[in-house]
């Protein structure tokens, strides 16, 4: 029993350090100055894609989720893997309306996004900022100024604390953002982007 459970504790060692080891493979940036000005091009970004994970968490409640995002000129799917309910739900969003679909027949939707959405997570989540901070940029026409990593939107900070390199260009790979009252963390393990050159 001794050699037995010996065996699987060195398995188990084994199949971590494999872990690690593919995991260490993508290229991670820690750190460094945000610049906007830098990034703007991406304003022009017509079709993008993640896999990662995301995380809440409030004074009263927290929950974690497997996020896919797929983002195709203005409109958004996000797959999200164990909130909203049991399963995996689906948010399709524009600017203008939010359908929730959590499969069968148990589809809901309404013309007020982010209202809907707060009330089907019980926290708020600035969902059409996200849409923007997630690519690591400032929403369009709403103020802002630039902090050492990220930038101050609203009541909103935001903070690239691990950068990526994907297809010549540096993504985010771990976003912090925070209010008084919520923390939300994003990590996104995967990017597929597409039209990345400046116009």
């Amino acid at each position: 029993m001794l050699w037995r459970s010996g065996i699987s504790r060195f398995s188990g060692v084994c199949w971590l350090v494999l872990a690690l080891t593919a995991c260490s493979t993508v290229p991670v940036v820690t750190g460094g100055h945000y610049s906007k000005l830098a990034r703007s091009h991406l304003y022009a970004l017509q079709q993008w894609s993640l896999d990662g994970r995301l995380a809440l968490n409030a004074k009263k409640d927290s929950w974690s989720a497997n996020m896919a995002w797929r983002h195709d000129s203005g409109r958004e799917q996000i797959k999200l893997s164990g909130p909203l309910g049991q399963g995996a739900a689906v948010i399709r969003l524009t600017r203008d309306r939010v359908v929730i679909d959590r499969g069968g027949k148990d589809v809901q939707s309404s013309t007020n996004p982010e209202q809907f959405i707060a009330q089907q997570l019980g926290m708020v989540v600035p969902i059409h900022s996200l849409r923007h901070w997630v690519v690591g940029l400032p929403e369009p026409g709403v103020a802002f100024f630039e902090t050492e990593g990220g930038f101050k939107q609203g009541q909103w900070l935001v903070a690239y604390k691990e950068m990526q390199p994907v297809d010549n260009q540096l993504m985010p790979r771990k976003i912090i953002v925070t209010n008084d009252e919520i923390r939300l963390k994003v990590m996104i393990d995967q990017w597929n982007i597409n039209d990345t050159k400046p116009k």
